[in-house]
């Protein structure tokens, strides 16, 4: 080893795999003889084939350090030697699963504390870990799979590596490597691919090791990032930052937050709100901390900072987490103080943002999107008519002031035109009558102040007065002209709205789904309701939204035109005209909906006798024909026992025998039907108790005279306690088992096999015969449906319906599923049973 190499640390390469079988080992193996072939000094110090071909085969001709043999409780174990490796002083040293416990008595509990002494002695390490063994998602893959994993590695080992690489595969194609034979032995393989090793599960392993990687790797670029003085934005990832105020605009800011978070894969959003430092700021703390929640809910986080300059705050917050977009709320401030009070938050926002995308949303608080405005009245309030009043009191003075102030003989044009932009700005304020108003006002004004004789409301010249009566009539023909234009902006913005009213009401009723809420829940927003509800004839409460509507102080509406139409009840101020034409329109859509709603009723309720009728049809069927040949069996020969007095004694066993069979075949027929009737009723009789699912197995399979050349039982003896009905249980083992020996071929056994998945306990039963398609998967689950088995002697075609029946009636399941290689496995779930009360026992 050269001086270097012994003053520095090694460096750590981890490969990382989100499930045993990725191919972690293998490619750590590759890696090692394509560094060996370089000339590189490379050995190894520990690798677990677990007897895969491929992996030995990568063994051969390499470097190897011998193995450490130790003996535990008399079993001898190999482990890798530490001493061993750091005497050798490789270049790179290969160690696989690093997670590994090593056995009691070693120098260090933990194999990635023999990893790091190699890395002090400045030996570089190449190894493997599966993210299922990492401490701070040990959890999460316990509640994914359903087993706890017991060898653990702190994150901070892992995260402390040079390099970090995953080792990916499709789920499909582990699962396909496994059913190979590649990954486990042939008698593991089943009960791998229907535990660990799920479509769902591989998946959802996969996503954990990926975003935990990409946590890294944003956690890498930031320090890189600060070791270099980069200060501006990388936009590697996705991340939104939702500017939060305590108002009530905040949950549409979240959902909108986090829509755009979720176009992206690995999207995060980050909730912020800005405090004030003297904590005087107004705000609401019960709507942040329901805020609160829902950021948790939608998966993102909450941050509260500290800040009087809340534009300049939330811009290097924004900066700070490399934020790509900012989504703030439109100012719920008025015109008038917009006016008053500069731009806002909005827009400095956007001018510090730099190269941070800002989105301003707009929200009910910023001036309601759905109410529809009122023209009745004026086209201007009371308010917009009082300021326009008082625009005319005050600036009238001052501009009269100002005139007289600069007053010549000339001037009296400038004079009657800033007059009339007065006139002219009152109009646009405050409507007509503050401009008639103002337009008079500056006309006596004009006499008063500027025409000779001045101070004097006479005027000594006649073309005055025909010119201040015309300055009066256009005055007003402009205030008419401009509260005209208010009117109709007005007009087309209630025109706009009720459009808009209407598509989503027609959108509603074409949705189906709570149609009727979603009508009524408009109804009250559009006119500004207080409460509205919908009864029915029999005063039943179909819907309703807002504010209970008090007796006796509604408007009542009828809805449809049956004999006893449905009543909707308006809660509010009166509607004016247009609003009432607009009602009309809704009612008739209300209407609809709820004769929507009470076909798709009637469909069901058809669809179900429908059903009913089906199967009545098939028991007729099935009692005409399967019935038919026990019965007549039976008849025949106890007639011939009744009916004959010489026959011989094994004449007359064989009838007893005739009718002893065909008595208890038309037994075991009527009992499937009864049951099957009492299932489709909901009247089956469930008595479930704590149970241990190998005795009704062997039960089962001693029900049907099968033995071990027919059935193999890979009985789980650790399984805990399931919550069933033991007789049910084993009716349902029966039939399925049944089933699968007989579409089983004669050079193979059916397997019968359990395990735990989360809260449940899993009873598979795999054959190796054709199978079932999936698109007829459903159909082996219907009554007096054989599949295509004609052999009559078989039944009824009850078996697997009654076997659904009964498992749904234990709060199970049973589902078909395909059997690696070909074949049928019929999945029997079963809920485990809560834990006993210890002291009740004891008292018992």
């Amino acid at each position: 080893m050269t001086p270097e190499r012994m003053q520095r640390r090694g460096r750590l390469r981890v490969l990382l795999g989100a499930a045993p079988g990725v191919g972690k080992t293998f490619e750590m193996l590759v890696e090692g003889r394509r560094l060996l072939d370089e000339g590189r000094d490379v050995v190894i110090a520990i690798v677990e084939t677990h007897e895969r071909a491929a992996t030995a085969a990568q063994t051969i001709g390499m470097p190897e350090v011998p193995r450490r043999t130790d003996l535990h409780r008399g079993v001898p174990l190999s482990e890798m030697d530490l001493d061993a490796v750091l005497a050798r002083r490789p270049e790179i040293a290969l160690v696989d699963e690093l997670a590994h416990t090593n056995t009691p008595g070693s120098q260090n509990a933990k194999r990635w504390q023999d990893v790091d002494v190699l890395l002090d002695a400045g030996i570089d390490v190449v190894t493997t870990v599966n993210v299922q063994h990492i401490e701070s998602l040990n959890a999460v893959v316990e509640k994914i799979t359903g087993i706890a994993q017991q060898e653990t590695i702190p994150d901070a080992v892992v995260r402390a590596a040079d390099e970090i690489e995953v080792v990916d595969l499709a789920p499909q194609s582990l699962r396909d490597r496994l059913s190979a034979g590649l990954v486990y032995p042939a008698e593991r393989i089943d009960a791998a691919l229907s535990n660990y090793f799920r479509l769902g599960n591989l998946t959802a392993l996969r996503e954990l090791a990926l975003l935990w990687l990409a946590d890294e790797v944003d956690s890498a670029l930031r320090s890189y990032r600060a070791d270099h003085g980069i200060e501006g934005t990388w936009q590697a990832r996705e991340r939104v930052v939702v500017a939060l105020t305590g108002g009530p605009e905040g949950e549409t800011l979240l959902r909108r937050g986090a829509r755009i978070a979720a176009r992206s894969a690995g999207g995060e959003m980050l909730a912020v709100h800005v405090a004030a430092q003297d904590g005087l700021r107004d705000e609401t703390p019960g709507a942040l901390a329901a805020q609160r929640s829902l950021v948790e809910s939608l998966g993102g986080s909450f941050h509260q900072i500290i800040g009087d300059d809340i534009p300049e705050t939330l811009v290097e917050f924004a900066h700070g987490a490399d934020a790509t977009q900012l989504v703030i709320g439109v100012s719920r401030r008025g015109r008038l103080a917009a006016a008053l009070t500069g731009p806002g938050i909005g827009s400095e926002v956007i001018r510090r943002s730099g190269d941070i995308d800002v989105h301003i949303v707009t929200h009910a608080a910023a001036g309601g999107r759905v109410a529809l405005p009122r023209i009745t009245g004026g086209a201007l309030g009371w308010r917009r008519q009082l300021l326009g009043f008082a625009v005319a009191l005050v600036f009238g003075p001052l501009l009269s002031w100002a005139m007289f102030a600069f007053r010549s003989p000339e001037s009296i044009t400038v004079e009657v035109l800033a007059f009339q932009l007065l006139v002219v700005i009152v109009a646009l304020v405050g409507g007509l009558r503050p401009a008639v108003f103002a337009a008079v006002l500056s006309g006596i004004t004009l006499d008063f102040l500027f025409v000779s004789p001045i101070f004097t409301i006479t005027i000594a010249h006649p073309l005055h007065v025909l010119a201040l009566a015309l300055y009066v009539v256009i005055a007003i023909l402009v205030s008419i002209i401009v509260d005209q234009a208010a009117r109709r902006a007005r007009t087309a913005q209630r025109a706009a709205a009720e459009a808009e009213l209407l598509a989503a009401v027609a959108g509603n009723v074409l949705r189906g789904d709570n149609a009727v809420l979603a009508l009524v829940s408009r109804t009250r927003e559009a006119f500004g309701l207080t409460g509205v509800r919908l009864l029915a004839a029999d005063g039943e409460v179909l819907a309703s939204d807002g504010e209970p509507v008090p007796d006796g102080r509604s408007t009542t509406i009828a809805v449809g035109s049956g004999p006893a139409p449905a009543v909707l009840e308006l809660h509010g101020e009166p509607l004016d005209t247009p609003a009432r034409r607009l009602l009309d329109a809704i009612v008739a859509q209300l209407a609809a909906a709820i004769e929507h709603t009470d076909l798709r009723a009637t469909a069901r309720e058809v669809a179900a006798l429908s059903e009913t009728d089906q199967v009545r049809s098939a028991l007729l069927s099935a009692v005409s024909h399967d019935l038919r040949r026990p019965l007549a069996s039976a008849v025949a020969a106890i007639g011939g026992l009744r009916g004959a007095h010489s026959l011989s004694a094994s004449d007359r066993e064989e009838l007893l025998a005739t009718a002893d069979e065909s008595l208890a075949t038309l037994s075991s027929l009527v009992t499937d039907l009864l049951d099957v009737s009492r299932v489709q009723a909901g009247v089956l009789a469930v008595s479930t108790m704590r149970l241990d699912v190998a005795g009704p197995v062997l039960a089962a399979v001693d029900e049907l005279g099968l033995g071990p050349s027919d059935v193999e039982l890979a009985l789980d003896a650790g399984l805990p306690a399931v919550s069933a009905d033991p007789v049910l249980l084993q009716r349902v083992l029966v039939n399925v088992i049944a089933n699968a020996h007989r579409h089983s071929p004669a050079d193979s056994r059916v397997i019968v096999s359990t395990s735990t998945i989360g809260d449940h306990a899993e009873i598979r039963v795999i054959d190796r015969g054709k199978g079932v398609p999936a698109e007829k998967r459903d159909q082996i689950f219907q009554p007096f449906q054989r599949l295509g088995d004609t052999d009559n002697t078989t039944g009824l075609g009850l078996g697997l319906a009654l076997s659904r029946g009964f498992a749904e009636g234990m709060s199970g399941t049973l589902t078909p599923e395909d059997t690696p290689g070909g074949g049928l496995t019929m999945v029997i779930s079963l809920p485990l049973a809560a834990e006993p009360d210890l002291m009740q026992e004891e008292t018992e």
